[in-house]
């Protein structure tokens, strides 16, 4: 599909200077604009890739000034990241999506499949699964029995649900992700280690997002929980038990461990590890490595392991670059305290 100046302006609110009837078909980034692609320029140094940029239309922050002629069209909005992510999803949304069910999938006669579903070859749905409307399971994907999944659902080849797991409205998790595997449970004993049954299941709630190869466990008894508007990225690990707070964000490779209770609205950097059984409040912002053994209380930006606030830990990191001088510099006064401490005698 193609839009316009005109219409791209109207629709982000924003200003135009150069020629309103310019079309595009596709997104670049600005020093690789082609012919028919937007672009978007958010700061200052970048600026001049306008003067050899193919791109049709700019987008522009209003904090910049361009003080001379280019070629593409300019539209100046208030935000341009905010602007460029409406605009990508407005060219998602315009994408047509699969549909039809492959001869090559085998889904059990028990299973119920939504309108306008889409269900790859290779995929396999169990008995007394439930996939809502419009629904994508892409190749490879296996739904367990009596799994119960809502409308707009996103499965990427390779997901793998486990029985009796839930997934709401508009969930999309990416490839090879594995939604429901048993909880770490093991009990320790004279001859090695018996396995307790994880019985629960795994609620992931409305608009959520996973990345690849991501693993949320199954709960022991009850349901772990992902609420709404979760994001995690790839290679996330959410262990048996956990409830992940609505719209709490975590990077890749963060783990956490079992029965811990994460608040909403949450940020963790890449790496971060939080310990099991603990509580952490809401908007806690961790950065990435930071190692949490404890509780933490509501709004607090901390890193390090243990964390603690993020100006105070740069102070100590600081210090400790210069600890081998500053030891040697402890050693010579213990020495001079020795000497003194003799002359007096």
């Amino acid at each position: 599909m193609e839009f316009t100046a005109r219409q791209i302006a109207d629709f982000i609110k924003g200003r135009i200077e150069g020629d309103e009837n310019a079309t595009v078909h596709t997104f670049s980034k600005i020093e690789e604009g082609v012919p028919g692609a937007i672009s978007f320029l958010s700061s200052p140094k970048y600026a001049h890739y306008l003067d050899s940029t193919e791109a049709s239309i700019i987008l522009v922050d209003d904090s910049i000034a361009i003080d001379k002629p280019v070629r593409p069209t300019l539209i100046y909005v208030r935000n341009v990241r905010d602007c460029i992510a409406r605009l990508l999803q407005l060219y998602a949304s315009s994408m047509p999506q699969k549909k039809g069910i492959s001869e090559k999938a085998s889904i059990s006669p028990t299973a119920k499949i939504g309108e306008n579903a889409y269900v790859g070859p290779f995929a396999v749905i169990g008995d007394g699964a439930v996939i809502g409307d419009n629904a994508q399971i892409y190749p490879n994907v296996y739904v367990g029995d009596e799994v119960r999944i809502g409308d707009n659902v996103r499965l990427y080849p390779n997901v793998v649900v486990y029985h009796g797991c839930k997934l709401g409205n508009n969930v999309t998790i990416h490839a090879g992700s594995v939604i429901g595997a048993d909880g770490f449970g093991f009990a320790p004993t004279p001859n090695g280690y018996d396995k307790i049954p994880q019985i629960g299941i795994v609620t992931i709630e409305d608009d959520v997002e996973i990345g690849a190869n991501t693993c949320v466990d199954r709960s022991t008894m009850g349901s772990t929980y992902v609420r709404k508007g979760v994001k995690l990225d790839n290679l996330v690990q959410i262990a048996h038990n956990v409830d992940v707070g609505a719209n709490t964000v975590m990077s890749a490779q963060v783990g956490i461990a079992g029965s811990t209770k994460i608040g909403e609205w949450c940020m963790f950097g890449g790496q971060a590890g939080i310990s099991g059984h603990i509580t952490i409040g809401d908007k806690v912002f961790l950065g990435a490595q930071s190692g949490v053994p404890s509780s933490l209380k509501s709004n607090q930006q901390l890193i390090g392991t243990p964390p603690m606030e993020k100006i105070p830990y740069f102070k100590s990191q600081a210090l400790f670059q210069k600890l081998p001088e500053i030891y040697k510099q402890v050693n010579l006064l213990q020495k001079e305290i020795e000497e003194l401490k003799k002359n007096k005698k």
